[in-house]
């Protein structure tokens, strides 16, 4: 596969898309139908289609009957942790194994020509970024998943969460079902924003950030408390008319669906000629510049808030425009405090 067909690699070895990224059509106004037509493929294949997938076989096989949920019993509770922990392991194994340790497609279409196993550095634990972001998603990301999703599971159990049946409202769940993306999409920039304020990020987002060249185990390497509000997506479905697969399907969205934007490959190659793109590179020039892109598109929430960056030239440049702009700021303050210090 000739990925200098698709994008241009500089002489480090760093690819990049030679089409920008593009928001999706989905809150353009006025409406542009044919666009929202030729786009909505793309919001239901392949990713979401897998999370709401894995989210029914949850429920089918994994989940316990409503009568053991309504009590709180390590059996259970450690049960659901058993196999969140595995389909992590085999989901982003999966991804690792196949991009980073057999390299079977070497740094074709990897936005970072480097890989993180040849860079060695303090600021994770044992100098080790793949250690630090495997222990860091089972240690606290697998755990506070599970929690979070053992409250849901026993609001629902117990009726302190609108629980709809499909039988009796099919289209009203299938319009929250529809919603979720952007349920996800509105709660990450919030919290996302939030952690990268100066205090918040220098004890909590940092850990993420760390990463700057992700990878698949970055996904999920988060602080606890980042941990906490990530997944807390799900929570929204205690005040929704929802059920409990719906939010099974939010909460894997959030869990299964941070490694798209991680993997640090624009597209994976599957068979001779077949290719699924991540759609991770909005997120990777968030990891790479920091203060761009807290989210990730669907809703152009960057573009109204004068935070976007599509990965072409102009969006480079209006990014060293606001930067300049800030620094000019914080030089003014700080001559205003030496002056007024001055005249003390």
């Amino acid at each position: 596969m000739d990925d200098l067909q698709y994008g241009t690699r500089n002489k480090r070895g760093d690819w990049t898309p030679n089409r920008p990224v593009e928001p999706a059509p989905l809150f353009d106004f006025p409406p542009r139908i044919k666009a929202i037509l030729k786009w909505l493929p793309h919001y239901f294949l392949p990713w979401n289609v897998i999370f709401a997938v894995s989210a029914v076989a949850y429920w089918a096989w994994i989940i316990p009957p409503v009568e053991s949920m309504q009590s709180i019993r390590l059996g259970w509770i450690g049960w659901l942790y058993a196999v969140n922990a595995l389909c992590v392991l085999l989901f982003y194994g999966a991804f690792e194994l196949h991009l980073y340790v057999l390299r079977r497609q070497e740094n074709r279409f990897k936005y970072n020509g480097k890989f993180p196993a040849e860079q060695r550095s303090k600021a994770f634990w044992f100098e080790s970024q793949n250690i630090d972001n495997i222990l860091r998603t089972f240690l606290s990301g697998v755990t506070i998943w599970t929690g979070v999703e053992v409250v849901m599971l026993w609001a629902y159990a117990n009726g302190h969460a609108p629980w709809l049946s499909f039988a009796e409202r099919p289209w009203t769940l299938a319009l929250v079902a529809l919603a979720v993306p952007v349920i996800h999409e509105f709660h990450f920039f919030c919290i996302h924003r939030l952690i990268h304020t100066p205090l918040l990020y220098k004890w909590v987002h940092s850990v993420h950030h760390n990463s700057v060249n992700p990878s698949p185990w970055s996904s999920l390497s988060m602080h606890p408390v980042e941990h906490l509000l990530y997944f807390a997506t799900v929570f929204y479905h205690l005040i929704l008319p929802s059920n409990p697969v719906v939010m099974l399907y939010q909460l894997h969205y959030a869990g299964f669906g941070a490694i798209p934007g991680h993997v640090g490959f624009d597209k994976v190659e599957v068979g001779e000629n077949g290719l699924v793109d991540s759609h991770a590179y909005a997120h990777y020039l968030h990891h790479k510049y920091f203060e761009v892109n807290y989210g990730d598109a669907l809703i152009p929430l960057d573009k109204w808030f004068g935070t976007w960056h599509d990965g072409s030239p102009e969006g480079e440049a209006r990014m060293q425009q606001r930067y300049r702009k800030r620094k000019e700021k914080l030089a003014a303050r700080k001559a205003r405090m030496e002056a007024r210090g001055a005249t003390k």
